[in-house]
């Protein structure tokens, strides 16, 4: 590490990366630097590059830390390094722009320099956009949801994913939900991940209607909320080691299914992360040899299942998100 004026210049993966005010404090209560967000992402690099590698990803900076004004950027910044990879996506508006593609260890730390405490994937691979390759199950709580509630409902899901032959590979969210990934063969588009995703979340809520609920308008809501449409095509989320905007610098921590009982939020964190990693390594290393195949919902698994993606193909005709008052079944 070499120190230039007001920056520390780092050698990874044979680039040099800038470091700019590395003494800029961007957690004030655990006194987070934004080095030390950088030597965040260079220890849990793998791990990190397996959740958001060689994807496109929306870049959410908080250049004067977490108590600052953050702000979302699709288009990848015009002055980059010339080995920063860039894709270029179309989003249902019709509207294209330019996306950054993090491709090794000193991606992470450009990203890092530039404020970003998360990293936010789209669910599809650079080289192929028209099909993502992960469905994201959000179990988002209700105000008064218990944690212990969220972790039954994952459970659940888990058993519903199995039932399907899908595997899930569960992580906290770094807040106060959690998500469950799944890797799927680059078969389908978006439109069929997405009522996938809803056929599953009726499914749970099927099994446990006084835990979870499908319900996509606030009021009905109770429970834990299934939101399958992190599945559109232009949503993101926080992905695999991502550090939160929380206080305590939480990440979303990737689990194995034998600690989700017993698992706290807290524990996780900027600061004992890194440890974490060096004793277990990635406990979801193995998560790309386990793609998936959305064939289940189809070939004569719990009939109410099929019937939840038939009644719902009209809406496959678009890709736009709702907003904030409609209902992605009419709004279509």
């Amino acid at each position: 590490m070499v120190t230039k004026r007001n920056a520390e210049i780092l050698v990874l993966a044979g680039r040099e990366v800038a470091i700019s005010n590395p003494d800029k404090l961007l957690f004030p209560k655990p006194k987070h630097t934004k080095l030390d967000l950088v030597h965040y992402y260079i220890t849990v690099s793998q791990g990190a590059l397996r959740g958001a590698g060689g994807r496109p990803n929306m870049l959410v900076r908080y250049p004067d830390g977490i108590d600052g004004e953050h702000f979302y950027q699709k288009r990848a910044p015009k002055s980059r390094p010339r080995w920063i990879e860039v894709v270029e996506l179309r989003f249902p508006s019709g509207r294209v722009a330019e996306e950054v593609v993090p491709r090794d260890v000193a991606a992470l730390a450009w990203l890092a320099n530039l404020g970003c405490l998360e990293l936010h994937p789209h669910p599809v691979r650079a080289e192929d956009l028209a099909h993502p390759d992960e469905l994201r199950v959000d179990l988002d709580p209700v105000p008064g949801v218990t944690w212990r509630e969220v972790q039954e409902v994952t459970e659940i899901t888990r058993t519903v994913l199995e039932d399907f032959h899908l595997v899930g590979w569960p992580k906290t969210s770094g807040s106060r939900g959690m998500h469950v990934y799944v890797r799927l063969e680059r078969r389908w588009g978006f439109d069929e991940v997405r009522r996938g995703a809803l056929a599953l979340a009726r499914e749970v809520e099927r099994r446990a209607p006084k835990l979870a609920t499908s319900k996509w308008w606030k009021e009905e809501r109770q429970g834990v909320f299934v939101d399958y449409n992190q599945n559109a095509k232009d949503r993101t989320v926080a992905s695999a080691y991502s550090v939160r905007p929380t206080p305590d610098a939480r990440v979303s921590a990737p689990l194995a299914w034998n600690e989700v009982a017993d698992c706290n939020p807290a524990d996780f964190t900027l600061a004992s992360m890194p440890a974490r990693f060096e004793k277990l390594g990635d406990v979801q290393a193995a998560i790309d040899r386990h793609a998936g195949s959305l064939a289940g919902f189809a070939v004569g698994h719990p009939r109410h299942a099929f019937a939840v993606l038939a009644s719902i193909s009209s809406f496959a005709t678009a890709n736009a998100a709702p907003g904030p008052e409609a209902d992605p079944l009419t709004s279509y």
